[in-house]
């Protein structure tokens, strides 16, 4: 079965070397859904609690919200760079409080304090997948996800039933549906019985 949370995220990109308006830095509004495949917990009756789905991707995924994305080999990313320096904003701002760990992966790397983040290709629908799940993949067991941007649209699923089958289940806490860590629960504290 599948718990399912869905993220808003708002971001500036363009499409290097596109002929037509996408080629201009522009405006989107994305919607992620994520989701997550296992059994049902008795003890709170569901798969994974999706406000704790969304608490997990929201820490790494945030930075991508209110950011500007751009491909590492884009003529305008040292331009920005050296006006956020002139403005004194390229290490953070007081008011920038909204952000995750910095990151750094095979498909991007994170700058939170200037709410920038810097891609290996060009930020499409199915780009954008790729790095989701290359950034959630060891914290979450991600069935599907779904990006949509405007008119475009992609989604992926990822096969875990056949993984089901020969990886142990992971234990979670009967109370929250959280993973217990070393058998305890470090959302409410419940401890696994010996």
């Amino acid at each position: 079965m599948r718990s399912f949370t869905k993220l808003d995220l708002q971001y500036a990109h363009r499409f290097l070397g596109f002929q037509g308006e996408a080629q201009y830095l522009h405006g989107h509004t994305g919607i992620l859904t994520i989701e997550v495949e296992d059994s049902v917990n008795p003890g709170v009756g569901m798969v994974y609690p999706c406000n704790e789905i969304h608490k997990v991707a929201w820490e790494v995924l945030q930075n991508f919200d209110h950011a500007l994305i751009l491909a590492e080999n884009d003529p305008l990313l040292p331009h920005v760079l050296d006006a956020y320096k002139q403005q004194g904003i390229l290490n953070g701002a007081p008011t920038n409080k909204q952000k995750g760990p910095a990151f750094e992966n095979e498909f991007a790397k994170a700058y939170p304090d200037c709410r920038l983040v810097v891609v290996k290709k060009v930020m499409t629908v199915e780009n954008f997948i790729e790095i989701v799940y290359s950034l959630l993949k060891d914290k979450l067991n991600i069935a599907k996800l779904t990006f949509t941007s405007g008119v475009n649209g992609a989604t992926q699923e990822y096969l875990l039933s056949s993984q089901a089958k020969t990886v142990e289940p992971k234990k979670r806490c009967p109370l929250c549906g959280i993973e217990l860590v070393n058998g305890v629960c470090p959302k409410c504290g419940y401890r696994e019985k010996a």
